[in-house]
């Protein structure tokens, strides 16, 4: 069930696997100062879940922010046609059946400018995610870009992850193979730093309540 994080925001966590191995994903909710809301990086619409996000306001914005979370867009955007559908970079052509309104970029759209901010994170190439920054909770939204899967309750998540370097919340060993621009990579993160957020909601591994402008420091300091 959707759990409230922070005045306006809600997220919602989820059992997935990926390649065998259990990551779970999350979702984010965020409501506008005008009632609407914003999903990020949606999960499969139950009938709970569909309660729950209309109980709090009209579906106005439904975002995929990276290439490997929009297995459920389709559902949502069946479900609330009136809304707008974003997606990542290049996932408009992995997922040419769905019927995007447009693809994200390095600057907010209309819909919710000067309350979330975002960063195409386009040097992590493998996922061209869209990191968002809530203003008003000071809350970094965050699909890929960090992980928190070190104390995983699954014993075979835990192995793996400390195996890649992720005994602590922030990025992995993987990462150093991924971003071939690390020039380009530092700006990108230099602009998410400059957020300062302090929570950082991940789609993988607990919510990071505080301090995590610094977690977001350390996982990129070697760029």
């Amino acid at each position: 069930m959707l759990e409230p994080v922070a005045d306006n925001l809600w997220v919602e966590a989820r059992r997935l696997r990926f390649a065998g191995v259990e990551t779970g994903t999350r979702m984010s909710v965020v409501r506008f100062a005008d009632g609407g809301l914003f999903v990020h990086s949606p999960v499969s619409l139950d009938q709970a879940t569909r309660e729950a996000v209309d109980a709090l306001g009209p579906v106005r914005a439904v975002v995929a922010p990276s290439r490997f979370h929009h297995l459920y867009v389709g559902e949502w955007i069946k479900a609330y046609p009136e809304a707008v559908a974003y997606a990542c970079p290049g996932l408009e052509r992995k997922r040419p059946d769905l019927a995007w309104h447009g693809v994200l970029g390095n600057e907010p759209e209309k819909e919710w400018r000067g309350e979330i901010d975002q960063v195409f994170f386009g040097a992590r190439s493998l996922e061209n995610e869209v990191v968002f920054f809530h203003r008003s909770s000071r809350t970094l939204l965050c699909a890929d870009a960090i992980f928190n899967l070190g104390n995983h309750p699954s014993l075979l998540t835990r192995v793996v992850a400390r195996l890649i370097g992720g005994r602590k919340p922030g990025a992995t060993l993987l990462e150093r193979v991924l971003i071939r621009d690390r020039a380009a990579a530092r700006e990108q993160v230099d602009r998410m730093l400059a957020w300062n957020a302090d929570r950082i909601v991940l789609a993988h591994g607990g919510t990071i309540e505080t301090g995590g402008v610094e977690v977001l420091r350390r996982a990129y300091a070697w760029l």
